[in-house]
């Protein structure tokens, strides 16, 4: 009995073993967090990294006019240590779950208040601040989606969406 249940210990803990490794193995989309100061203003943005993989972004993985979580895995959450203005629009400091809408030429950014890391309730909810801002085209591809602080100056910053050949830029007013 006990060389019976020996037997059916090893394919057991191979199994174990297995399951084991291919959990550490590296995530589809690796998740990101940036903390960065924007005048006095600290902003942090935990989020998810898409990759392309010979994918295009539209309409492969995501169709124009369609809301988007604006990164993979979870919404994105950015926080602001201050109050702000998002293109003018006034944001009080907090954590926001940002939602996209692309489009082919525009994309309206949404910033929901931050409520759970699951991003489909904010799609019945009215955000705090909506903007539609003009996006670009790069001359050169970006694998791996990207959300960064650039332009930082002390009143204000622009928060980017780079991702294919699209640049998506949205100016932040900061104290």
């Amino acid at each position: 009995m006990k060389k019976l249940f020996s037997l059916l210990l090893i394919p057991a803990f191979f199994l174990l073993t297995i399951s084991v490794s291919a959990q550490n193995g590296p995530a589809a989309s690796p998740s990101s967090k940036v903390t960065q100061m924007a005048g006095t203003t600290e902003v942090t943005i935990e989020y998810s990294r898409p990759s392309l993989k010979g994918r295009t972004i539209f309409p492969d993985m995501h169709k124009y006019g369609e809301i988007w979580r604006t990164g993979a895995n979870q919404a994105t959450k950015i926080t602001f240590s201050k109050d702000v203005k998002v293109e003018g629009k006034s944001l009080s400091a907090g954590s926001y779950a940002i939602l996209t809408k692309p489009g082919a030429s525009q994309w309206e950014v949404m910033f929901y208040p931050y409520a759970e890391a699951g991003w489909n309730s904010y799609t019945s909810a009215d955000p705090a601040a909506s903007v539609t801002v003009n996006s670009q085209s790069l001359d050169c591809e970006v694998e791996s989606f990207l959300i960064t602080l650039n332009e930082l100056r002390d009143d204000s910053a622009t928060l980017e969406f780079v991702w294919g050949s699209t640049y998506v830029p949205v100016k932040l007013g900061v104290m």
